[in-house]
Order: structure tokens, then sequence, then C-alpha cells
């Protein structure tokens, strides 16, 4: 099996697919000087588009790994997530706070799916 590489830069691919799944690296917001519920809403948003740019969809996610900057936010998260995820197609998760790459970031998000 081909391992495919998308978006490759020096540390790291944006996706990687082998053997029918998808890897997203982390994913973060679009603008990090917004609140939890936009940075969440943006990093979702980022989510869709890596998935369906190699024929993906958040429906065919497996696993979502979620890091909070601070778990007094981890309900503000989760409303915008519960409206993200379709009904009946909720991925196995873990959802820890963690200390951010930059200071401003709340949320970070990493994913396996199917193809």
């Amino acid at each position: 099996m081909e391992i495919k590489r998308h978006e490759v830069k020096k540390r790291m691919s944006r996706v990687v697919v082998y053997n029918n799944t998808v890897y997203l690296c982390g994913q973060v917001a679009k603008d990090s000087t917004k609140g939890m519920a936009d940075q969440t809403t943006t990093m979702l948003e980022k989510v869709d588009t890596l998935l369906g740019s190699v024929g993906s969809n958040r429906d065919k996610i497996l696993s979502a790994t979620i890091y909070v900057k601070d778990m007094s936010l981890f309900q503000e998260m989760n409303d915008v997530w519960d409206n993200w995820v379709n009904e009946g197609y909720a991925p196995a998760r873990a959802c820890v706070e963690a200390k951010m790459a930059r200071e401003e970031l709340l949320v970070e998000i990493s994913i396996v799916a199917a193809l």
C-alpha cells in the first residue's frame, strides 16, 4: 500500500492517507484572537476542508483527540462540537487539557478518519 502525503512541509504533512485511513495533523483555529466558540468553529471548518480534499468527510471520522487550553472552556467547545457532529456519527473521542503551542490558542484537534 502506498502512503500519500498532502501539503507536506518540513516538520509534517497536513494530511496522510494510508490503507484507506486519513490522518490529519493537529488543526487549530483560523483566527486565534477569537473566543472558544469561534476557534472551535473555524477549527472544525478546516477539518471539513481537509477531509473533503481527499474524498472523506466528518461522518467518516473514526477518532478525535481534542486538546483544550483550560477545561473551564470545555462546555463551550462541546456546544459547537455537538452541533457539528451529525447524529449517529460520533467518533471515538478523547479531550484533555493541554498547554498550547501559542498562548492565544484555546483548542486543537487531531483526527483519524476512514477514506
